[in-house]
């Protein structure tokens, strides 16, 4: 069986699954919804600080997207636990699908769903006042959805070699809350000391919300647009990397 035809088996799979119990779905949905409602309205008084800009909306949203990806995706692996326990990662292996297959598939559905929030995300971002490139805002979820996969094949692979749900959900919150919150997601780092900024560039996620900000400014092939998407590409190809590996180490 092609590599193909497995994505779309279990991508198929994966979001029937989804659609017939939506609910962590929706849950994952009302935190980034909270923030909008709740915290949104402080923003009319940040056009006046430095990194805000005109709508501080252009820098709000984004970050909350880049947030919805990485917690709507970094805890996928709790799924592939539930299956290596009940058997049915075991009886997917005797059969001829492939590895990349079985995970892509998997991250398929993922993006798909991401899309989805993130797509309501920013129509209710608009209806409080968000005004954006379109075309930015399209791109930026391109960027997005490269970086949710990233994040998913992480956690797939994760979850393989860690098949035990206490320890993988501490594992999985400490790597995303400090690296979300040294990527200025709620706050320009361009308000931070030097030693807090001096972190933040080192962290890869910085370059992604830096990316998707400027993406919705409309700055569409600028320095930090582009340093995004590579570092982007470069995370999604690393954490697949990493995932099939766990696949195959599974495996034996």
């Amino acid at each position: 069986m092609n590599t193909l035809r497995t994505s779309l088996i279990i991508f198929r799979r994966s979001l029937r699954f989804t659609l017939r119990n939506p609910a962590w779905v929706v849950m994952s949905l009302i935190q980034p919804l909270l923030y909008l409602v709740l915290f949104g309205p402080l923003l009319a008084k940040l056009a006046a600080v430095p990194g805000f800009g005109s709508n501080p909306w252009r820098v709000f949203v984004p970050g909350l997207l880049v947030q919805q990806s990485v917690f709507a995706s970094a805890f996928v692996g709790f799924g592939v636990i539930a299956e290596i326990r009940s058997g049915v990662l075991d009886r997917m292996r005797v059969t001829a699908a492939g590895e990349l297959g079985l995970l892509l598939g998997r991250v398929m559905r993922d993006a798909v769903v991401y899309a989805v929030q993130g797509g309501l995300l920013v129509l209710g971002a608009v209806g409080l006042g968000l005004r954006a490139s379109l075309a930015g805002v399209v791109l930026s979820f391109v960027l997005l959805c490269v970086l949710g996969l990233a994040m998913s094949a992480l956690s797939y692979g994760l979850a393989l070699r860690i098949p035990a749900e206490d320890v993988f959900g501490q594992l999985i919150n400490a790597v995303t809350l400090p690296t979300l919150l040294l990527s200025g997601v709620l706050l320009p780092m361009t308000l931070a000391p030097g030693w807090l900024s001096g972190l933040s560039r080192a962290n890869p996620l910085t370059h992604v919300v830096t990316g998707v900000r400027e993406l919705f400014d409309g700055r569409l092939t600028s320095s930090g647009t582009l340093t995004g998407a590579a570092v982007a590409l470069g995370l999604a190809a690393l954490t697949v990397w990493f995932g099939l590996r766990s696949v195959r180490s599974a495996d034996r």
